[in-house]
This record gives structure tokens, sequence and C-alpha cells, in this order.
């Protein structure tokens, strides 16, 4: 059977995997009676919550007797490690964009990754039955992109189809279309080259998706490039450099066909295979027959560009609500994520019982940070920080910059621009963008970034949008302003009472509520002026036996503010941490006890 393999990539929210969900229904992949799930190919929790793709996923559909192997990439530019491993795994491409927003900046990512690789990709309009619908304008908006990033004739001759994911159709008209997606099948078919690989020589393959099974161990996932691979044949692996990591058998050899992981006796060169028996494998190292001793070429993949310190929860809670609290099972966790997960990094902290995580971007750490606050994990984690180095012909200091697109209604667009000046960002461009929009593309350092999202949102009253895209390392910006508010801070222990908090929300927005756990050194709540104050939360009326003339008024609290995680991250200055448990987030203190805290100011003013 001949074979055609391609990733569906876009920008987030631009529908690939509905898009998917649609092929696998229309390839007869389901039973008709069969229940599935919507967004069949998001299994994670946190990806259905979240409403985007997190992890690459493989599936495969057959069409006129041709085995189409899909991968489902994520949109996220913080999960670029994720989609670079993918496309090597590829001969094609279809590029979803959405109608309506066109090519934002993580379709440009992803893009730009695919050209350099050679591919030529498949673009599908999707969305046009939106009432904002401009599908003609964002066909030219693509056709600029490609040229922009420097695609050859070839890849700027590009197949062109609109469709409606939901509605499952494609065609090169949007009146009069198909009421289906076969015109899409047999434009991949046609338009994707099938694998050019060598049967006869000897079996290898690169992994690229590293998983855990609780049965099988280790399965890594890749596409054999060379060769067959058999059961229980044995194998030997290759790191970059050519040295063997381990040597063993391919004990389980799994297809995709459909959602399933099928078990398989032999699979033939072209294909995409998860293979089981290996202990040390990881992510890019060859898996080969034993007589290979050089090692396939591995795409390199972008540097980490943020760091957090995972530090043990030492506060007065710690341990209470969660099972793994130790800095032994906190490492093992890490070191385990950064085996599958090549744009993460882990190292030890000069500090005791801490390590410093370092990443794509808020994103991306944040998820793993949830993922392990579900795992029974209690963590504190400290102030994102960027990344810097050397030029090493100027030896001046450089740190990382995004380009930053934003969307915003016309009324607010002075706001925006003028935050993100403040935060050292140079407006590169600014265009009307239809409907009373406006469209403004800005560089910026992604210090500049960090913590500034809850803020836009609230600037543009929710209705602005912003896409960031790593663009490279430039001049260090020099000094940013952060937060301008101090934090309240609670002076005791116990439990926070209301008739406390209701003389406290004078002072500012209260992060707590009555009946909340309360620690000496926790941050409760944002003061409303520059500096940092002490309060008492559990401090109670005083009952007495005297009969009042009335009753006593209904104490009426303002809603406390509860933050997500990621915008627990974005908030905390240096001296503060995130406490994270499987039950609850709280701010607090890098030094709980009042006096300490006042000597290390100290120490710092006169530093």
């Amino acid at each position: 059977m001949e074979i055609r393999n391609i990733a569906i990539i876009a920008h987030v929210d631009h529908g690939k995997t509905t898009l998917v969900d649609q092929l696998l229904q229309q390839s007869g992949t389901f039973r008709e009676n069969q229940h599935v799930v919507e967004r069949a190919m998001d299994s994670n929790d946190l990806e259905r919550e979240r409403g985007i793709t997190i992890l690459a996923k493989c599936t495969s559909v057959v069409w006129n007797n041709v085995r189409i192997n899909i991968i489902d990439t994520p949109g996220h530019a913080d999960f670029g490690g994720e989609v670079e491993r993918i496309l090597s795994m590829v001969d094609g491409a279809v590029v979803l964009v959405d109608a309506a927003e066109g090519a934002l900046p993580q379709t440009k990512f992803v893009v730009g990754k695919a050209l350099n690789r050679g591919l030529r990709p498949i673009v599908v309009v999707n969305k046009v039955d939106r009432s904002d619908s401009r599908a003609d304008e964002v066909h030219n908006e693509i056709f600029d992109l490609f040229a922009a990033m420097g695609a050859n004739d070839e890849q700027l001759d590009f197949p062109m189809l609109y469709a409606s994911g939901r509605q499952g159709w494609a065609d090169y008209t949007i009146e009069n279309h198909k009421e289906d997606l076969s015109a899409l099948f047999d434009l991949i078919v046609k338009h994707v080259p099938a694998p050019t690989v060598n049967l006869d020589a000897p079996f290898a393959m690169v992994a690229s998706i590293l998983e855990y099974d609780n049965f099988l161990g280790r399965i890594l996932t890749g596409r054999v490039e060379q060769g067959t691979a058999r059961v229980n044949m044995p194998v030997r692996v290759l790191q970059h450099d050519g040295k063997i990591i381990e040597t063993g058998r391919l004990t389980k050899l799994l297809a995709f066909r459909g959602l399933e992981r099928v078990p398989v006796e032999e699979v033939q060169a072209g294909d995409i295979v998860a293979v089981a028996g290996l202990s040390n494998t990881t992510v890019s190292e060859t898996i080969a027959s034993p007589e290979i001793t050089d090692p396939l070429h591995a795409t390199p993949i972008d540097p980490p560009t943020l760091s957090m310190t995972f530090r043990i929860n030492d506060g007065p809670l710690g341990g209470r609500e969660g099972k793994k609290v130790t800095s032994r099972q906190i490492r093992e966790r890490l070191y385990r994520e950064v085996e599958g997960n090549v744009a993460i990094r882990v190292t030890d902290s000069a500090e005791n019982d801490a390590f410093e995580v370092a990443g794509r971007g808020e994103l991306q750490l944040g998820v793993l940070i949830e993922t392990m606050r579900r795992e029974g994990f209690e963590l504190t984690i400290g102030r994102p920080k960027v990344l810097t180095r050397i030029n090493e012909e100027t030896s001046e200091k450089e740190e990382p910059y995004e380009e930053v697109l934003i969307d915003v209604d016309e009324p607010y667009s002075g706001v925006v621009v003028e935050k993100m000046s403040l935060r050292k960002g140079i407006m590169q461009d600014m265009n009307p963008s239809g409907g009373g929009k406006v469209r403004l593309t800005f560089s910026i350092p992604s210090r500049g970034l960090i913590g500034y999202h809850s803020e836009f949102l609230t600037d543009t009253r929710g209705t602005g949008i912003m896409n960031r895209l790593f663009s490279g390392y430039g001049p260090w910006a020099g000094p940013i302003a952060g937060r301008r508010n101090g934090s309240l801070i609670s002076a005791e222990n116990g439990v926070a009472v209301q008739y406390s908090l209701f003389s406290l929300q004078d002072r500012g927005v209260l992060f707590v509520e009555p009946s909340d756990k309360v620690y000496v050194g926790m941050i409760i709540g944002e003061h409303s002026r520059e500096n940092d104050l002490d309060v008492n939360p559990i401090k109670e009326k005083k009952l007495t036996n005297m009969r009042a003339a009335g009753k006593d008024e209904a104490l009426l609290l303002t809603p406390a503010r509860k933050m997500s995680l990621e915008q627990a991250i974005a908030y905390i200055e240096d001296d503060e941490l995130v406490e994270v448990t499987p039950s609850a987030i709280r701010l607090r203190k890098l030094y709980l006890d009042p006096h300490e805290r006042k000597r290390h100011v100290r120490q710092r003013a006169e530093s």
C-alpha cells in the first residue's frame, strides 16, 4: 500500500484538531454507530480544558488504497520542540489558516520550519463560514508570508482549498462546494510525494516522540528512514556524535490505524511506527540495526528563552495537601520530563532543594507545573527570568526578543501602545484590520511581556488578542519597571475571618476569602500603595455582654481575586513565590519571617 506522511500545522485555535476529526470520520475510520468525542486527538485533560494541542499525535486513514499518516501538531510556539521534530517525519504539510484572522505569528513560526525543510505545503483557508470571513485577502496574505520567508518557486506555487472544518467540507471554490473533504484527500494523495526510501538498506529510524506506558515502558515514535523493522530484531541506539547509548531488541512494533496503535510483526521504510523495548533511548537519537555506525541527521532545537526556579514547599502548610513533597521526588519528575521534552532543560540550582527549569515560554512551563500539581506534587515557583547570553563579537549582553501582533479595538490602541513602550516595546507597524479594529506589531524583549497579559486584557476590556513569537536575541534593553503595587502580607497563622477581611478591603484587592488558611508571610492581597503592608486577617470581633441599640450591619465583602496558575506566576516579584499544591495556589514571600525580610531588603539596598 502506498504511503503519504503529512503534518497539519497552524496557529492556535484555527481548527486543526476539528479538521482531523472530520478526516477520520469521512475516511470510514469510525463505525457508523461508534460514539466519538469531539476533538478526539486532544486526549490529554489539559488539552481539553484549554482547547489547545500540547502534544503532537499521530493518526492514520486510508483513502483510495493509500495510507495517509496524519500528525496533529501544537500551534503554540512554546511547544515548538514538538513541531520541529514532527516535521522531520513527514513529506508534506497542510497549512490551515483562519479565514478571518489570517496568518498570525505562530503560523509564521511553523510555516518557516516547514519551508526550511523543503516541504511544499497545501494551504487550506478554514472557517470560511464565519460572518467576518475575508478568504481572498487571506490568500494574498499567505502568498506574501511565503515570499517573505524565502519560499522557492515550487513552494510559492501552492495549491489552495477553502474549507469549513466544523461543517466537514473542503473545495477549490466557496460557491457550489462539495459537501465533503474528498477534494482535500485527493489533493494530499496527488501533491504530497511518497517517502523516498531504501527498503534494502539496514533498518534505521530517528525517535521523534517519547511516551511512557505502564505495561510496555518507553514507547518511541518515529518514521522508519530505511530498511525493515521486525519484532524482536536486535538494534543499537546512537547519539548525534555516534556514541552507542544502548543495545537491545524491539519487543513491540505498533503501527497507527485510525486512533488506535495496533501491534504488527514488521514495518517498512516510509511508515511511522512506535517501538518498545529500549530503556535509555530518548528523543532525536537513532535506533538502527547493529551494522550501522553513523547516526541519522536530527533537527537541532531552538534554545530555551525563559527559566523558573522550582523549589520544595517549605511553608507552614507544606506536606498537608500533596503526596509528593521531597526534593528527590521533584528532581526525578523533572529529569523524566526532560527525556521526552527536548525544549525543556533542567539544572540543579545553587540553592538547597531547588532546580532551574528552562523552557520556551510561560505557557509551556505553566503546563508542566499544572501537570505535576495534578500528579500530587507540592512546589514553590519563583518569578520567571529570561536567559541572557554574551555576544562573542561585541562582548555585550543580549536578551531574547519577541515579535508581538496585537488585534485591538481602536479606542484601546493608545493605552496598548503606551504600556508596550513602557516595557521597552518598539512599534513596527500599525494597520486598520476592519470592523473598527487595529493591528499593531511590536518588537519587545521577552522580559517586558512577563506579567503583561492580564493587564492587557484589563486595558482592552477583554476584547484584545495578543500573539507572540520568539524572533531572536538583541541588545539588553535596560531596566523595565515591574508591578507598581505592594503586597498585603499576613502577620498571623490561622484562618481568615470575614470581620477582619471587611476592614482590610479598603487597603487594596484581596486574594483570600473567609475560612481560607493563611500563614505568616503569605500574600493575601494587593496593597493600594507601592509598599508592602503586614496585616492581621484572622482578627475576630470582640464580643461583650453589652446590648447594642441596633443589629450589626451585614458585612459585605468584595469578591476575592482568584488567579490562575499562569496569572500567579506572572504576577509575583523577585522576592515572592507561588505555592502550588493539588488543592490550592497561594502567593507568599520568599522570606516568611518579617525581620528576615527587612534584613534582606537592607542588604539589597546597601549592595
